[in-house]
């Protein structure tokens, strides 16, 4: 099928990769020509495990083009993904402003029957509006659909070429058949596509979304309770997580959720309630908890160090707001950083795929390292923020010769107590005793 990608940000990239993978032709879109060189050169500007082999192969192969033209685009392709972002303003609505604008041009550019199909998150009620967007000028027919996508950073590549479900809304029987044809090659192992309404489909990403994040931050009160009882929430976790209602994912307590996706879906969501006159209580709450784990660890290290930070050095591990991305963006690593040079403490930070991102905000405020164990150097304690593999399995010998003191704050539980306790290190965690 020939397939017109607009713009080439995280969702767009993947999906048109992918799609090309599956021997699609795609055409990529976006207005920064510098960019675009990029991509054309094989550059992928996002950092996501197994994008930029399947990236090259398809350039090379000559499926995955890229153009600054919509209509050289368009005239082109039969399928039409709007994969724009959606920043939200300060009230938590979503911006919707990229999209309708493309939907416009779209109407005065279509010369025959086009699926435009809304790639990003967007508010329950865009497909109709996209639709009216582009029929204030469109002299032919088309259809628009709501395919949401639900890839997680670190593993979007598989998710989306091995989706666990395919959702689709429209209306439309000419549009069901098209999206049918696209998605048919994803799903040989049995996993459904779901066709619904367009609304519909709006409101399962949110849904879904939110609804993991309520998971995180039940866990993560829960965690809080086992500080203050005694208990050990690792315990609780697994406990619970047996349970097949449940289920096992999802509840690792720590430092709170991050990203592009869980706090903006929430917030939108809650928006969206709003508008209908609803007062979405459990959300407005995982909101406000999130907001108060993400620096719930500092509180602990002000303790150890009797309230006084000043001139202390900090080694920070982890600086994306989960692994195996470089993604900063509400990252909890900076919300504690933040609060820490406030108190005076001296950080040096480390992570494998995002200090760069980190770089471009913080460069003259906190120092970096090469490796997880430059940074380690004199430091007075050790402050884990995300759970990157590396971080695991370290060398406890040379990381204790490093360090001014044995003292670990570990805001994502990696280690063993009784391990910990052996080695003779002062070990804070989340839900857990210290040792």
């Amino acid at each position: 099928m020939k397939i017109s990608i607009i713009g080439t940000g995280y969702v767009g990239l993947v999906s048109g990769t992918c799609f090309a993978e599956t021997g699609n032709q795609v055409i990529c879109v976006d207005i920064d020509e510098n960019k675009l060189q990029r991509l054309r050169d094989g550059k992928v500007p996002i950092y996501e495990p197994q994008l930029d082999v399947l990236f090259e192969r398809n350039i090379r192969q000559g499926r995955l083009k890229f153009t600054n033209s919509l209509k050289e685009a368009v005239d082109q392709t039969d399928l039409i993904f709007l994969a724009l972002p959606t920043p939200p303003g300060e009230d938590g609505s979503a911006d919707l402003s990229y999209v309708l604008n493309v939907a416009k041009e779209l109407g005065e550019i279509i010369s025959e029957y086009k699926v435009i199909v809304d790639k990003s998150t967007v508010p329950v009620g865009t497909a109709e509006k996209v639709n009216t967007a582009i029929q204030e000028n469109a002299k032919v027919d088309f259809d628009v659909v709501s395919n949401p996508e639900f890839l997680r950073e670190g593993f979007a590549v598989e998710d989306f070429l091995k989706p666990d479900r395919v959702v689709i809304g429209t209306s439309s029987e000419r549009a069901r058949k098209v999206m049918d044809e696209l998605y048919r090659p994803f799903v040989r192992q049995g996993n459904p596509i779901l066709f619904m309404d367009e609304k519909s489909a709006e409101l399962t990403k949110y849904a879904a979304n939110s609804f993991l994040a309520t998971k995180i931050s039940f866990m993560n009160e829960i965690a809080n309770i086992c500080e203050l009882l005694e208990a050990d929430v690792d315990k609780v976790r697994i406990g619970i997580g047996s349970d097949t209602r449940i289920g096992k994912r999802f509840l690792f307590p720590g430092i709170g959720y991050g990203g592009s996706c869980f706090p903006k879906d929430v917030q939108a969501l809650i928006r969206s309630s709003n508008q209908v006159g609803y007062d979405f209580k459990i959300l407005n709450s995982v909101e406000e908890v999130n907001s108060i784990q993400k620096t719930i660890i500092v509180p602990k290290i002000k303790n150890y160090f009797c309230g006084d930070l000043s001139g202390k050095r900090i080694a920070l591990w982890g600086l994306a707001f989960k692994p195996d991305t470089d993604d900063i963006r509400e990252a909890p690593s900076r919300y504690i950083i933040d609060e820490l040079i406030e108190s005076g403490a001296q950080i040096s930070a480390f992570d494998p795929e995002a200090m760069d991102n980190v770089k471009a905000i913080y460069s003259d405020k906190i120092n970096f390292g090469a490796n997880e164990y430059e940074v380690l150097e004199n430091a007075d304690a050790l402050l884990i923020a995300t759970e990157w593999g590396v971080f695991r399995n370290p060398d406890f010998t040379r990381v204790s010769q490093l360090m001014k003191e044995k003292v670990i704050f570990d805001g994502r539980n990696l280690y063993d107590l009784q391990k910990m306790t052996s080695l003779g290190y002062r070990y804070y965690s989340i839900g857990r005793k210290d040792v």
